[in-house]
């Protein structure tokens, strides 16, 4: 069975002034969590952003699917500390998101760094969330064995 996930948004004002509230409806994980235009093309100021909660999304994703890579390779991992920094710049006069680059800290015994790198890699290609960016948006990936 699918897994239908919700979020809904109340946009207030025009673009560069007015203001918005986003609300995960399915899960309630967070209510009411302010965006603004500047909270994207300048300092967030307390403020999320799309491309934050895009960064979020494929940080999260590909801790699941590189844990799961691991764990299928006989060197499930103790402990992985993933961030997403999602790149939001204007493009040939338009807005668009133009990459994601991962980065993964990595607790996992009895691993080198040739096959961890290559199951970071492979965790970067399969995450559903890098999936639905492949094509439109720059990924990468930046392993590092801590032990």
């Amino acid at each position: 069975m699918a897994a239908i996930r919700r979020a809904e948004v109340t946009w207030n004002g025009d673009l560069l002034a007015g203001k918005g509230a986003v609300t995960a409806s399915a899960s309630k994980a967070f209510t009411g969590m302010p965006v603004t235009w500047a909270a994207r093309t300048k300092t967030p100021e307390g403020l999320t952003s799309p491309e934050e909660l895009v960064a979020a999304a494929h940080a999260s994703c590909y801790a699941m699917a590189f844990s799961a890579g691991l764990g299928q390779g006989g060197t499930p991992p103790e402990k992985l500390e993933v961030s997403a920094e999602v790149t939001f710049d204007n493009v040939d006069g338009g807005w668009r998101v133009v990459s994601s680059a991962l980065e993964v800290r990595g607790w996992v015994p009895n691993i080198n760094i040739a096959a961890f790198s290559k199951a970071a890699e492979a965790a970067k290609d399969g995450c559903p969330i890098s999936q639905a960016l492949k094509g439109n948006v720059e990924l990468s990936v930046k392993a590092i064995l801590i032990g």
